[in-house]
């Protein structure tokens, strides 16, 4: 290749995101200076926090620009560098961006520019072993603070991040229950991710399902939805219970300010607590998380799916599955194969 395909952000959106959002560009290939490497994009990150990103507001991170590259982590092979850690034909994980050449430096963004370890399959770093699987391990474990016997449920039970939050309830000892949309999805939670219970929020009634389903009360509900789901656990939380507030993507792509929950008293007379975090907080205590996320996995106690794209010309396309329910598990794109060294 001599060229470097982009997809940058050519306008914000309105509503649900579209690929009128973005334009294609081609542009050269960056040179790495002193200290950088050029890498290779092969996998690209697809995760709900990037529509925030491109809205014009103030968050944990920047707006993406307008003309600006727009922002994925990804897996990438070293192809050029001028930084003695890093050798050609390696892989590594960064913020490598809708194109397929990046350059960066280990210091760059929150996620720098770290190498995958052998033995690991490539787009794990983007899923269980990386800041979904932290996002699951963290949120549950530091705020759920899930005890053993607790009944748990968990919104968006069949995405990327609350597929893992469940599973490490159910073994810390926790009865799981999941809310996810279709029969595949709650299919896949009770016989791959052995969920004790799941709700299928497309063709059931979930305030009621709930009630059914966690006769004792909800003692952690790990949210990734917001909106009207939300709501209805509130109905059912147990005495001191702990709500974790991972993601709304109900209303991401809303036109109009969304009303919240009208029960929140329910935390005042269950004596709740109810508390959001961003994951960046722990990208410090990764070294904690990751090689127990990667016993799990050997043992075969916790279980990832992936939902693997392919092509260029369909990466604003891959954004748009998670917004319309098309996903089951992490969504991943791919670009292309790792060249041998």
């Amino acid at each position: 290749m001599n060229t470097n395909r982009q997809w940058v952000l050519a306008k914000r959106p309105y509503g649900m995101v579209t690929q009128e959002n973005f334009e294609y560009q081609e542009v050269p290939i960056p040179e790495p200076g002193e200290g950088e490497v050029l890498l290779r994009n092969l996998y690209l990150s697809f995760d709900p926090t990037q529509r925030g990103w491109m809205e014009d507001r103030e968050s944990y991170l920047p707006p993406v620009a307008i003309g600006e590259v727009m922002r994925a982590g990804s897996v990438a092979q070293v192809t050029q560098s001028n930084h003695p850690d890093f050798a050609p034909g390696e892989l590594v994980q960064t913020m490598g961006g809708w194109q397929d050449f990046v350059v960066a430096r280990p210091a760059d963004g929150f996620l720098g520019l770290s190498k995958i370890p052998e033995g690991v399959r490539p787009t794990m770093p983007l899923g269980v072993l990386g800041v979904t699987g932290m996002t699951a391990y963290w949120g549950l474990l530091d705020l759920g603070q899930p005890k053993q016997g607790d009944t748990v449920l968990v919104s968006g039970a069949a995405g990327a991040t609350g597929s893992v939050a469940g599973q490490i309830a159910r073994i810390k000892g926790c009865r799981v229950i999941g809310i996810a949309g279709g029969p595949e999805k709650c299919s896949w939670l009770q016989e791959i991710a052995h969920f004790d219970g799941v709700i299928d929020y497309k063709n059931e009634d979930v305030d009621q399902r709930i009630g059914q389903l966690c006769p004792d009360k909800v003692d952690v509900f790990f949210d990734n939805v917001g909106g009207e789901i939300l709501e209805a656990a509130l109905n059912h939380l147990n005495m001191n219970a702990r709500v974790v507030l991972c993601g709304g993507i109900s209303g991401y792509n809303a036109t109009e300010p969304q009303p919240g929950p009208n029960n929140l008293m329910n935390l005042v007379i269950m004596r709740a607590r109810m508390e959001g975090f961003i994951v960046i907080d722990y990208m410090d205590r990764a070294h904690i998380a990751i090689p127990e996320l990667i016993g799990w996995i050997e043992s075969g106690e916790l279980v990832d799916q992936e939902d693997v794209q392919e092509g260029f010309e369909n990466i604003p396309g891959t954004l748009n599955r998670l917004f319309t329910g098309q996903n089951v598990g992490k969504q991943i794109l791919k670009i292309a194969d790792p060249v041998e060294s």
